[in-house]
């Protein structure tokens, strides 16, 4: 058995329950405009103008809204309610808006080569995704992470066309989403929970053939919320077709995530994806590797970390779909994640799905385990051993309900 000693923080209790109140508030008028405005204006609103150069620029506008509520039943029972060393699906036994989200985005083409992004968020899953645990975050945290996205974007008249993008952005490293929505399973896995979800800064992508294509990013640092120094970060990806089937992405990170700023300190970070779809079944691999040397311990260590997930999903019928997700994540020496630990995992989901005009509903049963293993390993359980001590237990079980609307313009 191992303790951890937990302690609350009462000096931001007011405040997360005012922000919950707010997300209760988006949850509910997402779900007003997903099920009553958004159909009643597209029955009651008549056709104008259905030239192609009409119906091409309506559909360069994109708008919709988002919730995501769950019940996640955790068999340890823990008296915080907590999934420990995660950032997503944290909270347990208990039914909550885990995201609301309402955006706005503009795409760019050649007739029209300015872009943008814009949405707000809400709920659990937008309170921890923008720091590893123990950073400092940047002033206005709170607000800022309630921001889904904000961008410009240019596609430049140079050769096959280059996209720039500034602003915060979708994150290029990882094959996972913040929104369950996008993702095969309802929870992540723990490489998505570990790496940024959003970038802060610019991006430029070109592509160099039908096949290949590369980007360059530069940001203000790992996750754009949390603040070590005021020196930017680089990466690069590249993305090959190799079939019309078969594609393979591999993106690489490198910048200072410390106070101490040399270049011996700086944290490199490598995300490989391959990922093969077919017309009823999608498999997908995805391996991550990170290093850094610890400036502020003697002897100034190197961290290590490194995880992987296979994600197969398979349409089985009309609304039905199955999912499995294996994966392993080994945190050496704590920094991705708070503690020293090696986790295995296997998450099992069904989803049905039901789509009504504009909005789509889905439901994902899902079974969840988890072991971890090591020095710092372990997650929440019931019971105190002494006042603000909990223990520890290797496994956890988890069984999920969620239900996920979505409203999206045509």
């Amino acid at each position: 058995m191992a303790l951890v000693q937990y302690s609350s923080t009462p000096v931001r209790v007011n405040l997360r329950n005012v922000l919950r109140r707010w997300t209760m508030w988006l949850g509910g008028a997402a779900f007003l405009w997903s099920f009553v405005v958004a159909p009643a204006c597209a029955e009651s609103v008549p056709a104008t103008d259905s030239s192609p150069e009409a119906d091409e620029a309506v559909s360069l506008w994109h708008y919709g809204a988002y919730l995501d509520v769950g019940y996640v039943l955790n068999f340890n029972f823990p008296e915080n309610h907590l999934w420990r060393s995660r950032g997503t699906a944290v909270r347990h036994n208990e039914f909550v808006p885990n995201m609301a989200l309402v955006y706005v985005r503009k795409d760019a083409n050649e007739s029209s080569r300015w872009g943008m992004e814009l949405g707000m968020q809400g709920g659990y899953d937008s309170e921890r995704f923008a720091f590893l645990q123990g950073e400092r975050e940047v002033n206005g945290a709170d607000a800022l992470r309630h921001i889904h996205r904000a961008n410009v974007s240019y596609l430049a008249p140079v050769g096959n066309g280059l996209t720039i993008t500034a602003g915060l952005f979708n994150s290029l490293i990882g094959y996972e989403s913040l929104y369950a929505k996008d993702n095969t399973n309802y929870t992540r896995s723990w490489i998505a929970d570990n790496t940024p979800y959003m970038m802060f800064g610019i991006n430029a992508k070109y592509p160099l053939s039908d096949r290949l294509t590369v980007a360059a990013f530069v940001i203000n640092r790992y996750f754009h919320l949390a603040y070590t120094n005021d020196q930017p970060s680089y990466g690069g990806q590249w993305s090959y077709h190799a079939t019309p089937r078969l594609t393979l992405t591999q993106t690489l990170y490198g910048g200072p995530d410390q106070t101490n700023t040399a270049v011996q300190f700086w944290r490199f970070y490598a995300n490989h994806i391959v990922e093969w779809k077919g017309d009823a079944l999608t498999l997908a691999a995805s391996y991550d590797i990170g290093t850094e040397n610890i400036a502020d311990r003697p002897g100034h260590p190197r961290a290590f970390v490194t995880g992987g997930n296979i994600v197969a999903r398979w349409h089985v019928t009309g609304p039905w779909t199955l999912a499995v997700r294996p994966e392993f994540y080994w945190d050496r020496n704590g920094r991705w994640t708070g503690s020293e630990q090696f986790v295995k995992a296997v998450t099992s989901t069904i989803e049905y799905r039901i789509p009504y005009k504009w909005t789509n509903t889905t439901v994902r049963l899902e079974h969840r385990w988890d072991e971890s293993t090591g020095a710092g390993g372990g997650f929440f359980r019931r019971g105190e051993v002494q006042p603000g001590v909990l223990s520890l237990t290797p496994n956890q079980h988890l069984v999920l309900l969620g239900i996920l609307w979505t409203f999206d313009s045509p």
